[in-house]
């Protein structure tokens, strides 16, 4: 099993915007917890593996360790200068990347024994598209690892923390929120808690350039679990995590009654993670 040096992933995640490299070396470290929810649903790790939507390639760099080969796919060529570059200072041959679309993957049918989605639901224009290609690239038996976390979530809505944890995309909707978090990146970054190196909003906006809005899908709990059923891929593991604060502000018994009521779970919830099996 591989070590989770939490240390190391809280360090990497506090400067993994400063650069794609950066950004590909958090990719890496943090790819210790999702190869142990792999191990909880009991699979193993083995064959060909493609990352469907790898951003800076660390991910497949890390999973290429584990397999026999891995592709790292990314609509934007991030990996190229951070993936290959750690490619390179690891000495892993057995790794490729490729720039193209997770919604129209350039392989074959039945290609890879394992396909990661990290993070990338919510990124594609269809869902449904989306996890089609995954399931066709699949082997006969082969898994999909997906993870995401529900849109009224702080963690799904993919916009910087307040010092004051309000969760303003749900009071004031996500398209003003957006426009806030752009402004306050630009005149008042003292007023987020993240820093530069690990927040998007105040970098993009020292460099003079707009942030762009790029959540496509409103990821909740039952929409999720629609998106798989219509995909033919079977649910094996499933995972959801709560937020720290509301681990912390309520008892166990309120928690786990909110989390059976369809809107207070989606706000609550800051992680799904499913291991899906093709039949």
């Amino acid at each position: 099993m591989r070590t989770i040096d939490n240390p190391r992933i809280a360090s990497a995640a506090q400067t993994r915007f400063r650069s794609e490299y950066d950004y590909a070396v958090w990719e890496y470290l943090r790819s210790a917890k999702l190869i142990a929810t792999l191990e909880r649903a009991g699979v193993a790790l083995r064959g060909r593996v493609l990352d469907a939507g790898c951003g800076s390639g660390g991910t497949a760099l890390s999973l290429s360790e584990e397999t026999s080969f891995a592709v790292g796919l990314d609509l934007d060529a991030r990996f190229q200068g951070s993936g290959t570059r750690l490619r390179s200072e690891q000495g892993l041959p057995n790794v490729g990347f490729v720039q193209g679309d997770g919604q129209s993957l350039p392989f074959r049918e039945s290609s890879f024994d394992l396909v990661l989605s990290h993070s990338v639901i919510e990124h594609v224009r269809s869902a449904h598209d989306y996890l089609a290609e995954c399931r066709r690239v699949l082997k006969p038996g082969g898994f999909l690892y997906l993870s995401t976390a529900p849109w009224l979530s702080l963690a799904g809505a993919h916009l910087p923390r307040l010092w004051l944890p309000l969760p303003i995309h749900i009071l004031l909707g996500r398209p003003l929120a957006f426009r806030i978090f752009c402004w306050l990146g630009q005149h008042a970054p003292w007023s987020l808690r993240e820093p530069k190196e690990a927040n998007t909003f105040i970098a993009l906006a020292a460099l003079g350039r707009q942030k762009r809005d790029d959540l496509l899908q409103k990821v909740t709990v039952g929409r999720l679990g629609a998106w798989i059923e219509a995909s033919g891929l079977r649910r094996l593991h499933e995972e959801r995590q709560v937020t720290g604060f509301f681990r912390r502000a309520l008892p166990a018994f309120l928690r786990h009654a909110l989390l059976k009521t369809p809107g207070a779970r989606d706000v609550m919830i800051g992680q799904i993670q499913c291991v899906l099996v093709k039949p």
